[in-house]
């Protein structure tokens, strides 16, 4: 039975991620493991009411962040309430705004930003409570 999930981000620079998701998120770290290298092994981050974990890139295990790849295929969503705001706030703390909030068919406000590091993350609120059926026949209006 699964108890919890956690993102776990590579980066290349976990010190710097740290910095930007405290400042972008409000997020809080909890702890950390460093080698003696400085290399970041492994860290804690409170979000909300969630933990987010990250590392340095490992490419000696084959572990590695987006830039390295030059791509992402995942992202993060952020249920927030305030979506406009998070999404300023993020820009202002470094990621790049890649989609400007706006109301979306699935009952949503969101914006999409790519942090400094290469992942992306979706950032929402809603508008409207919407059923599952309601948001399909919502989206097959769009393919129309």
């Amino acid at each position: 039975m699964i108890h919890e999930v956690f993102a776990y981000l590579s980066v290349h620079d976990t010190q710097a991620a740290i910095e930007f998701y405290e400042r972008a998120f409000g997020a809080e770290e909890i702890f950390r493991l460093t080698e003696p290298s400085g290399r970041i092994g492994h860290a804690e981050m409170k979000l909300g009411p969630a933990v987010l974990m990250l590392a340095d890139e490992y490419p000696e295990y084959g572990i590695v962040g987006p830039r390295t790849l030059g791509g992402n295929g995942s992202r993060v969503h952020l249920h927030v309430g305030d979506a406009d705001a998070m999404a300023a706030r993020a820009v202002e703390a470094g990621a790049t705004l890649v989609m400007a909030p706006q109301d979306q068919f699935y009952g949503e406000r969101s914006a999409r930003v790519r942090d400094p590091f290469g992942h992306e993350w979706l950032i929402g609120h809603e508008i409207e409570k919407l059923t599952p059926q309601e948001m399909q026949k919502r989206y097959d209006a769009l393919f129309k």
